[in-house]
């Protein structure tokens, strides 16, 4: 009698869960933004909205993503694969006459929804909030992926083109760092005070370099007012408890060892999953998590089968894998070249350098112009930096391989890789590099074509001429020369 009371109570809670209609899915992907927000413990910001919505959520305090640049993390995000197994491991690559296809049984995200019965969009700001120029109304937001796609895979910049109780699948893009200037200058939102700052060890107090932080703090502020929109919109029609929100950004920081490293500030992430009825809300989880997984997990909420290619997991339901490790890769980043590959458990990073001959800040036209560059390299050069940061920032070469203890060191300034004390943590990471290299074919491994790179090259140069920067064309064609300099050099 009792096991046929739990078989029908079984049947009704099933039932229950097949007729709960499908939740719209709301990715909200920010730029250049490291993890400081409130709910991370950053005292100078001000995020009331967004620090509610992690409250009432599940927050991952262990996420990373798998590059930390952005058009390698977004083509790795909308196909729920490490871009070195698809072939886009290379920033901005495949912009030139020959182009990268990825593999055809790959289905971008979007497209999958779709399939499902789903509304797609790819908006902005400006698209959610009713903002956004007239004329531009009609365009899509950022897309930012490294290879060929088809557009048409979204269906608008934002939701109110669908079709009665449609669901909707929606990836809206915020500035977050990148919009320094705009939230400086705001008047709506609270500002950071430049000698409050507290930076990383390895960066020094130069007035510009403070300034910067500050500016950058103030960001965050910026998005949380415009997340407020997005919410509010939500709420007025009546979708906000049936939208499974999703909150991570794109990388870390643009910074001297932010975005484009694989140290913390870069590959380390804000990601909190926001489902009333779905998730206990004001969960932590630590286990480590890679941005991807948001991919399968969004699949998983919408009850769409995860492909089995997929490389992705998802974070929740009876098929959730927790990982054991997360890895995060950079390759060329615009016309500098590099190799670098990051494996992060909850207590120690492992890094090992390609081209460990060839200095930390390598020549790279698009940072080596921004004040704060100018700056750290003005105070190496008179002597103003302290013998950690010039070792850190700009010594000449780099260690073939890097160990540090994340919870004696989260600063990652002492390099453990030749304390023989660690050395069997060492080799252990060391295997698991090789062996995620091996299972997942990544193709950093080689470098690209030279074919392939002059491609990318002539346009990026072009483009800059065309909008009358031939002195930036002309750097970029020197650090060109240079890259290729060092590779018959064997650097």
């Amino acid at each position: 009698m009792i096991q046929k009371f739990l078989f029908f109570l079984l049947l009704a809670s099933l039932s229950s869960v097949v007729a709960r209609p499908l939740p719209n899915v709301l990715w909200i992907v920010v730029e250049d933004q490291s993890k400081h927000y409130g709910f991370n413990g950053e005292p100078l910001v001000k995020t009331p909205v967004i620090d509610g919505l992690c409250k009432n959520g599940v927050r991952f305090t262990n996420a990373s993503v798998t590059a930390p640049v952005c058009s390698t993390a977004r083509s790795a995000l909308i196909t729920g694969m490490f871009q070195t197994s698809i072939g886009a491991h290379h920033h901005r690559s495949g912009r030139g006459e020959l182009k990268i296809q990825k593999p055809g049984h790959v289905k971008l995200i979007p497209e999958l929804f779709k399939e499902a019965g789903y509304y797609t969009c790819l908006g902005t700001i400006g698209h959610v909030a009713g903002t956004i120029n007239p004329k531009h109304k009609g365009r899509l937001g950022k897309s930012d992926y490294n290879f060929e796609w088809d557009p048409s895979v979204f269906d608008a910049g934002e939701w109110s083109g669908r079709k009665k109780g449609q669901p909707f699948f929606a990836k809206i893009c915020l500035s977050g760092g990148k919009a320094r200037s705009a939230a400086r200058s705001s008047k709506e939102i609270p500002h950071v005070e430049a000698s409050k700052v507290t930076l990383p060890p390895y960066y020094p107090r130069h007035p510009e370099v403070l300034e910067d932080w500050a500016a950058y703090l103030d960001t965050f502020s910026l998005m949380d007012k415009q997340v407020g929109q997005i919410v509010d919109r939500l709420k007025k029609e009546g979708e906000f408890e049936n939208t499974v929100i999703f909150f991570i950004t794109d990388h870390g920081v643009s910074h001297a060892r932010g975005k484009q490293y694989c140290y913390d500030e870069g590959m380390m992430i804000p990601f909190f999953v926001h489902a009333p009825g779905r998730v206990k809300s004001g969960t932590v989880r630590k286990d480590p998590v890679a941005h991807i997984d948001l991919s399968a997990t969004s699949l998983y909420f919408a009850r769409i089968d995860i492909p089995e290619y997929m490389e992705a997991r998802t974070l929740f339901g009876p098929d959730a894998q927790a990982r054991k490790f997360a890895v995060s890769a950079r390759d060329r980043c615009d016309e500098t070249y590099d190799r670098i590959r990051a494996v992060r458990t909850q207590r120690f990073k492992y890094i090992r350098n390609g081209y460990p001959e060839r200095p930390h800040l390598q020549p790279c036209a698009y940072k080596d112009n921004k004040p704060t560059y100018l700056a750290i390299r003005d105070w190496g050069k008179n002597g103003k930096l302290n013998e950690l940061q010039q070792r850190l920032l700009l010594s000449p070469n780099r260690a073939p391989e890097e160990l540090y203890d994340l919870k004696k060191d989260p600063w990652e300034l002492k390099n453990l890789a030749d304390d023989p004390k660690h050395s069997k943590t060492l080799l252990k990471m060391r295997k698991t590099l090789d062996q995620w290299i091996k299972e997942t074919g990544d193709r950093g491994q080689k470098v690209e074509p030279m074919k392939m790179y002059d491609s990318d090259m002539k346009i990026y140069m072009d483009g800059q001429a065309s909008r009358g920067r031939q002195e930036r064309a002309d750097e970029i064609q020197a650090n060109v020369d240079q890259m290729k300099k060092w590779w018959k050099e064997g650097k």
